[in-house]
């Protein structure tokens, strides 16, 4: 009982032949390597299948599990209606996972998005079940969903769905839907870029040898370039099968329409308690941020501190003694960033001086970074010690006439428009021009992408 095996998929809505019409054939590959799949479930016949889908609903700070009793769907958004189909949940399931989720710390659980918005199957779960319903019918599903928290997480709630199952003495088939890179053609829907091809082949690497530790090495950077689909959804399909030994096979992998389709099967083969990659990751970037402390300068520090002493205690710092006397007397406008597992955990900053000194100015901007972001969760105590920290010290703004005064690498970059501004500090990963620099930095200020601005660029003194 507990996790039978598990299954990386695609879900390409084409390849059903009410949809693709012919077209389906050019993924023939793909579309016998999922028969190959179905054909294992059914042999299987569990008793619950764990769906995790990249378009089921997604909150940046929550992973959304669908309540109630079932759910139905069709493909008409795909001038296919009537290919249909219908689900019971696995309520029980769905019940103890919550549990388990929250025991955790996890943010996890059925209060997000309810009502016909939910009822509704996306067609990252219908195209594997449409598969798997024709070997296999006897099931409940659990359908879960992604969000914007860590890799880390994702692999966490993967774990608490392998123990849901070991306490209920559930047959468990998990399925991990999602397709590649949407970026390896110049001719595909959505263009080419470099770093679409070169993620298809780690990821397929990976998926491929059931080394799964390496999921959790691919930086939200190079994962955004790449234009992916589900590697949250291999993530979390990696954490159910934890401690655990797996015979593995890829199955498929093609993309001659420009998007990646691979296919993977993972038959459970009993504990191994060597497989505990989340562990492994987790030691090896906390020895990397305890490097990374050795070498942090005062204002770093002082940042840190603030983070840790607020996070544990509530308590906002004072400035203490001993700092370089420029932190006393000199006043700026200064950001804190936030990182965990090299992605952005939190960025607040001011532009000039509102603080009495530059100590005080990293403190205040430091606990707001940690608290205040609206775009994350407060920062909790067990992320502490996965932290990168750094301060970027503001010079004076300088105006300028038009983006060819701008450098990405050296200049900071603030919008107007009346009231509205905006800033974009310089050096960062992803932007590489100046009129992308300017367009985040509108995005920033809530200026429309037509409407004009003044331009000033900056410098600044990168502590790390």
């Amino acid at each position: 009982m507990g996790i039978m095996a598990a299954f990386m998929v695609p879900h390409p809505p084409l390849i059903i032949p009410e949809i693709g019409r012919g077209a389906e054939q050019g993924i023939q590959n793909t579309i016998d390597a999922y028969r190959e799949v179905a054909e294992r479930i059914g042999r299987i016949q569990p008793d619950t299948i764990v769906v995790i889908s990249s378009h089921q609903i997604m909150y940046a700070d929550y992973f959304h599990i669908s309540p109630g009793d079932g759910a139905r769907g069709d493909f008409g958004q795909f001038r296919a209606g009537e290919v249909k189909m219908e689900v019971s949940y696995d309520t029980e399931f769905v019940e103890e996972l919550c549990r388990h989720a929250e025991a955790q710390g996890l943010a996890a659980g059925t209060m997000g998005v309810r009502g016909e918005g939910d009822r509704r199957l996306d067609h990252g779960t219908m195209v594997p079940l449409y598969f798997v319903n024709q070997f296999w019918s006897g099931y409940r599903l659990v359908r879960i969903g992604l969000s914007g928290l860590p890799l880390a997480m994702h692999y966490e709630l993967g774990q608490c769905i392998q123990e849901t199952a070991e306490i209920l003495g559930r047959n468990v088939v998990v399925i991990g839907s999602g397709d590649l890179s949407h970026k390896l053609r110049e001719d595909g829907p959505y263009g080419f870029q470099k770093e679409g091809q070169e993620y298809d082949r780690r990821v397929m690497k990976v998926m491929g040898s059931g080394m799964f530790g390496e999921l959790l090495e691919f930086s939200e950077d190079f994962c955004e370039k790449a234009a992916e689909c589900g590697h949250r959804s291999f993530v979390m399909m990696a954490g159910a099968l934890d401690r655990t030994g797996v015979r593995t096979e890829m199955l498929s992998y093609e993309g001659p329409f420009g998007v990646g389709y691979g296919i993977c099967a993972y038959e459970v083969l009993g504990a191994d308690l060597d497989r505990d990659f989340l562990e492994q990751h987790e030691r090896k970037e906390e020895q990397r941020v305890r490097m990374l402390r050795d070498q942090e300068d005062e204002y770093v520090k002082l940042a840190r501190l603030t983070i840790e002493t607020y996070v544990r205690t509530g308590r906002i710092l004072s400035a203490p003694e001993g700092l370089p006397e420029e932190l006393y007397g000199q006043r700026a406008g200064a950001f804190v960033s936030i990182k965990e597992d090299g992605r952005l955990r939190g960025c607040i900053g001011t532009i000039q001086a509102v603080q009495g000194s530059l100590a005080e100015e990293i403190i205040h901007n430091a606990v707001s970074a940690c608290s205040l972001d609206p775009r994350f969760a407060p920062v909790a105590e067990k992320e502490l010690d996965r932290l990168t920290i750094s301060v970027d010290v503001l010079g004076d703004g300088e105006k300028i006439d038009s983006p060819d005064q701008l450098d990405v690498k050296r200049y900071g970059v603030i919008v107007s428009n009346g009231g509205r501004r905006g800033l974009l500090l310089p050096d960062l990963d992803g932007v590489d021009s100046a009129e992308q620099q300017i367009a985040i930095a509108k995005q920033k200020a809530g200026i429309g992408a037509d409407e004009d601005v003044e331009l000033e660029r900056f410098e600044v003194v990168r502590h790390h």
